[in-house]
């Protein structure tokens, strides 16, 4: 929880924030919670859970490529 909640301020109070810390947090985060969620089951938070991660790698895979565009 505190990774998600550490990436949230981040990206609030930070301008020009670095997308792979944003992302990265955050599918950490997400990670995390579900290791806990598989242990004591929660259908609707596991699935917010695989949501979150799927935005997170989706943040990170496009932040790669536009990393790669530049160079």
């Amino acid at each position: 929880m505190a990774c998600i909640i550490g990436a949230y301020a981040y990206l609030t109070l930070r301008p020009g924030h670095n997308p792979f810390i944003l992302h990265g947090t955050n599918l950490l985060g997400a990670a995390l919670l579900t290791v806990s969620l598989l242990v004591h089951t929660n259908w609707p938070s596991l699935v917010l859970e695989g949501f979150w991660a799927a935005i997170a790698i989706y943040g990170l895979v496009k932040a790669l490529m536009k990393r790669q565009r530049r160079t």
